[in-house]
């Protein structure tokens, strides 16, 4: 029977890329969903990319997040506690250094890992936010809206973001930690539309008060909106779950009101309404009122609440706030006698790569407006990696933002094969022990920093690929925080490691050793076995599609199955050799094992990179091992003189891939 899986094109690949991994806040350290949920995808991507189209044409920034109001209620509680003295920038300084050495113990490849506030990135940040200010109320994007913020009466002053909690007030949602206009769903509305708000400098209700602040007319982009995601899912490998997520949000302005609130007033209700539709499903306890734009829908909300009648509003697109009064933040340009304002951190949050993209540039000398060629040039591709609470910051405000900055608007015509916007890669929620991550639960979440005390990088690394967070949340259960009554069977988190420290680290060794015994050191020159040739023919083809797609726990399959059939070719073919003292086979089992060990390790390299590193060390190989130019090629190719070449002496009981020196005790 054929096999049409060879039939397949190969994925293609841009000539650049430049790949981000959101911002963790400046007011903490990273905690172990920081580290597995984001950033270990986001660097094994990039530096596969590294080795698919160059290390040169690959820029993979990321920073902290410096700015917002719970990275300043954070500062001033611990100096109000006499737990910190010194300034916010040295508050914020201390928590970048340690998310900095954090990563790099994780062995992440950042080309920058830069602070939005802090030093140079600070300062590009700086010039970046207020060119983008300019140029959307230049063109026309930006609106001045006086909208309700919340006044803690008792503390005499107006109340950032954070420092009010209710209840979402978006239907379906269920998230009681909701903020002054986003929940912890991600989940975007008006302020005087949160449901019990209280202060959390008081505890008690605070007042609403209008206050003026600049917004990007985001409502504007629904249509384009729904027509770039109808092109993602007819021309793109997005993930599903993304489209469907953005699409929630397109939905015309809504009302929910609960059936029994009406009885028998609706006519006489919907006389007073503006223009709209009405869905009335008898079977469900809402009755559903469609309004054609979000002026409409807000006159509504104003007769229900004169009516007494309580609502919930569905998921629009709204406004986006693009400024607010915190001190702690950079200062927008002043226009039309707006002063004093600085950026919502979400937003400026959003560019903040392309801030970092430009000093990583400016630090290599080369023009920082080279920018544009990485993230507009239709032969380059951004790719992000976001956790799934951030997908209406990047799937929505971001691409309508950056819609504007390339003059694209609700009445432009659209031509998205030449419109150059990032792709979006969001992961799940990992949990911990079942449960969201919370330090009220019965145990306590570990720090990223904590996880390295029990288990290495790279044994993490794999795990954290493998658990498949491009399908759902899953979760991360090590033993070594659980209580010792509820440990039961192996270590979860050691699965994935155990194929790298044990199988290949034995099929490695096994290859050094007899060549050491038996061939003077050398690797033999021969013909790799065609069963075998093809098999790492195909893995190689499955793992570029599955990494083409972000799909890392498949690509975790790929590896598990070839290295164990590698090691089952070995033992099975070096038992029969070793029991006829055969050395002709032994020699085609050792060239045949040689070729599975270069193949595997050029695969695991983006995962695994030190280990990999060590293992071409001792094989004496060129780093030419790593080009995808070169995937189907043997070893030979990467010997620069055979004649003279031998592998590095491999003492006994050395490892390549170590295991973490508390899992030996």
């Amino acid at each position: 029977m054929k096999d049409n899986r060879r039939q397949r094109p190969r994925p293609e690949f841009p000539k650049k890329a430049v790949v981000t991994a959101g911002m963790p806040y400046g007011n903490k350290e990273l905690h172990f969903g920081h580290v597995g949920g984001v950033f270990v995808h986001a660097d094994t991507y990039a530096r596969f990319l590294r080795d698919r189209i160059g290390k040169e044409n690959v820029i993979f920034v990321s920073g902290t997040d410096c700015y917002g109001s719970p990275i300043l209620a954070s500062y001033r509680q611990l100096v109000d506690e006499n737990k910190f003295e010194g300034t916010i920038e040295d508050y914020v300084r201390q928590n970048h250094n340690k998310q900095s050495e954090v990563l790099e113990k994780y062995e992440m490849s950042l080309n920058l890992y830069g602070a939005s506030g802090l030093d140079k990135p600070g300062e590009f940040h700086k010039e970046v936010s207020e060119d983008i200010f300019n140029k959307l109320y230049e063109n026309g994007y930006l609106t001045k809206l006086s909208t309700p913020q919340f006044y803690d009466p008792e503390h005499k002053v107006l109340l950032n973001g954070r420092q009010v909690v209710g209840k979402c007030p978006i239907e379906g949602c269920n998230s009681d930690k909701a903020y002054a206009d986003e929940c912890s769903m991600g989940h975007m509305y008006m302020p005087n539309e949160l449901i019990d708000p209280k202060s959390i400098l008081s505890g008690k209700t605070p007042e609403l008060t209008d206050v003026t602040n600049w917004y990007f007319k985001l409502d504007e982009y629904n249509d384009v909106l729904k027509d770039r995601i109808k092109d993602l899912k007819e021309n793109s490998n997005s993930r599903k779950y993304l489209l469907n997520t953005i699409e929630e949000f397109l939905k015309p302005p809504i009302i929910y009101v609960k059936r029994k609130q009406l009885e028998d007033d609706l006519a006489d209700i919907q006389d007073k309404l503006p223009k709209h539709t009405i869905i009335d499903e008898p079977k469900k306890p809402s009755i559903t009122f469609i309004f054609d734009n979000l002026e409409d829908r807000d006159t509504a909300r104003d007769v229900f609440d004169k009516l007494g009648i309580r609502f919930r509003t569905g998921k629009t697109l709204v406004p986006f706030r693009l400024s607010g009064n915190i001190d702690w933040g950079i200062k927008v340009p002043e226009k039309e006698d707006l002063e004093d304002l600085t950026f919502w951190v979400w937003p400026e949050s959003l560019w903040a790569p392309i801030s970092f993209t430009k000093t990583y540039l400016d630090s290599i000398g080369e023009d920082p407006e080279n920018w544009k060629d990485w993230w507009q040039s239709k032969d380059s591709k951004v790719y992000q990696f976001i956790g799934e609470d951030n997908i209406y910051f990047y799937g929505i405000a971001e691409m309508g933002m950056f819609l504007a900055l390339l003059g694209i608007n609700k009445d432009s015509s659209l031509d998205w094969e030449n419109i150059n916007l990032p792709h979006l890669i969001p992961n799940n929620h990992v949990l911990f022990m079942d449960k969201k991550a919370s330090s009220s639960s019965d145990i306590k979440p570990p720090m990223a920093e904590e996880l390295l005390d029990y288990y290495t990088a790279e044994q993490l690394r794999m795990h954290f690929l493998s658990l498949g967070l491009a399908k759902k949340s899953v979760s991360f259960t090590p033993q070594v925080f659980m209580k010792e009554e509820d440990r039961q069977g192996p270590d979860t988190v050691l699965k994935d490691g155990n194929l790298l420290t044990n199988v290949f680290n034995r099929l490695i060794r096994s290859c050094f050793y007899t060549s050491q015994k038996y061939f003077d050191s050398k690797i033999p020159m021969g013909e790799v076995d065609e069963k075998i040739l093809e098999e790492s023919k195909e893995a190689i083809l499955n793992y570029e599609r599955h990494m083409y797609n972000h799909d890392f726990h498949r690509i975790v399959y790929v590896l598990d199955s070839y290295i164990r059939k590698m090691n089952k070719y070995w033992v099975n073919n070096m038992k029969k050799a070793e029991a006829d003292e055969d050395n002709e086979l032994r020699e085609k089992v050792l060239i045949t094992a040689f070729h599975g060990v270069r193949t595997a390790i050029t695969l695991i390299h983006p995962i695994a990179p030190d280990s990999c590193k060590m293992v071409r060390e001792y094989l004496n190989v060129n780093e030419n091992i790593w080009n995808w130019e070169y995937i189907f090629d043997n070893i030979y190719s990467f010997i620069e003189d055979y004649d003279n070449h031998k592998i590095k002496y491999l003492e006994p009981r050395i490892d390549f891939f170590e295991k973490h020196e508390s899992q030996y005790k």
